[in-house]
């Protein structure tokens, strides 16, 4: 494979340094490097990050290819930065077999725009009445460490019991939708002020929180790993850092959505507005962001829920849950963390991509931008600022909160193993 240099770029935000990568691997990090017969990348001013990890994404391949499939949802990945994403069991049919696990992680590695690690369902079909084939998706060549039954809870406290003692064997962690299911029939939007106002069906904050403090104290008992999908509320971030101060083995995510949107834009009735969890409050949107800071939440993980037109552009009571995210994620957390100055390029780069692969095992991912690591590392031009237009998208879909927004940052190059998957911000 060719030698590519990238000059002068900011590693982590840092100082300007040149990167030589040599075939899959980084094999120099340093300033005033050649490289005899090396493509020269001009980074000046750009900000070089170890490659994105989400360790939540909706692929919806096999079974509803007309929303997206594996290929553009990595082409989408590869635009959005990332190199590796973990790719939810909610797909038709439900990835609960050893068979179903492997086909999706087949098609990730044909396709090589970023590696797709599957989620397996911690409950056959999602139903959450029978455990499904944990150790056999674990042993089968998809290696899926991650379980979650996402866009359904597990609320059987027994059959989450059981998941939690089942995946401590290998080490594997239960990712938990929370959300009870009965405190939520009917809900269409966060319950407060403004769910009141337009006479829309509720989704309390109490119904996130009964179920997280409910499992992190099963998961001390058991003395496994449970992880946190969407969480989205002031509480929940309380009930995570009391946890960790018992040391209880949580970790939590945050969407870039729920970092920057609240309920005041379900006003609109504008279906792209919903989202499972709701958009919440500005107090909960400033506690998430105050979390994410603090490390009490861990990541930030896109939730990218694409839909087909016919699913979003419909009245708000009919139209399907679920926002677009890879392609932005980065964008908007520059614009709430970075620019705001609660977090640096370096807490970026944990929150993004070291931390996400330490949780999913990700293996090759999230590692230090140094010499004899796999180059796996994605650019950003921190200085871009440009309105976000859907029609640009590599996603299938466009159901995206921020059309016309303007939001800061955005990805010119994603290399995976040394090979470029975009460059200048396009494609390969």
């Amino acid at each position: 494979m060719s030698k590519i240099l990238i000059r002068g770029a900011k590693v982590l935000g840092g100082e300007p340094q040149d990167v030589l990568i040599d075939g899959e691997m980084i094999a120099e990090v340093g300033q005033g490097l050649s490289a005899e017969g090396a493509e020269v990348v001009e980074a000046a001013g750009k900000v070089l990050l170890p490659g994105l990890v989400d360790l939540h994404t909706h692929l919806r391949e096999p079974g509803r290819e007309d929303s997206e499939t594996v290929l553009t949802g990595t082409r989408a990945a590869a635009s959005g930065g990332y190199t590796s994403v973990f790719a939810m069991a909610n797909t038709f049919p439900v990835a609960d077999t050893a068979g179903v696990v492997e086909q999706v992680w087949r098609l990730g590695k044909e396709h090589g725009y970023c590696d797709v690690q599957p989620i397996g369902a911690v409950t056959v079909g999602l139903e959450g009445k029978k455990l499904a084939e944990l150790g056999a998706m674990h042993e089968s060549a998809a290696g899926v460490t991650v379980f979650s039954d996402d866009g359904k809870c597990v609320d059987d406290a027994v059959i989450m019991r059981r998941a939690l003692e089942y995946v401590k064997a290998f080490d594997g962690v239960v990712a938990q939708h929370a959300q009870e299911p009965r405190l939520t029939e009917g809900a269409q939007m966060n319950e407060g002020v403004v769910s009141a106002e337009l006479g829309l069906g509720g989704w309390p904050a109490v119904a996130e929180e009964s179920i997280i403090a409910r499992d992190v104290l099963l998961a001390e008992h058991v003395g496994s790993r449970v992880h946190i999908c969407h969480l989205s509320t002031a509480g929940s971030v309380e009930i995570v850092r009391w946890a960790k101060s018992r040391g209880i083995r949580v970790t939590a995510e945050v969407t870039p959505h729920h970092l920057l949107l609240t309920d005041e834009l379900v006003r609109t009735y504008n279906p792209v507005y919903k989202v499972n969890p709701p958009l919440r409050t500005e107090r909960d949107v400033m506690a998430l962001r105050e979390a994410l800071a603090d490390g009490t939440i861990d990541i930030v993980a896109t939730d990218h829920a694409p839909h087909p037109h016919e699913d979003k552009d419909c009245e708000w009571a009919a139209a399907a849950m679920g926002m677009v995210g890879l392609e932005t994620a980065l964008s908007v957390v520059q614009a709430t963390m970075v620019d705001t100055g609660l977090l640096d390029w370096a807490g970026v780069a944990d929150r993004m991509s070291v931390k996400p692969a330490q949780i999913g095992q990700a293996t090759g991912h999230g590692r230090p931008v140094s010499a004899g690591e796999p180059a796996n590392l994605t650019l950003v031009d921190t200085e871009y600022r440009g309105e976000v237009d859907p029609a640009g998208f590599a996603s299938r879909s466009r159901n995206t909160p921020y059309a016309g927004r303007e939001l800061p940052g955005r990805v010119t190059h994603t290399w995976l193993r040394g090979k470029a998957t975009l460059v200048d911000g396009k494609l390969t």
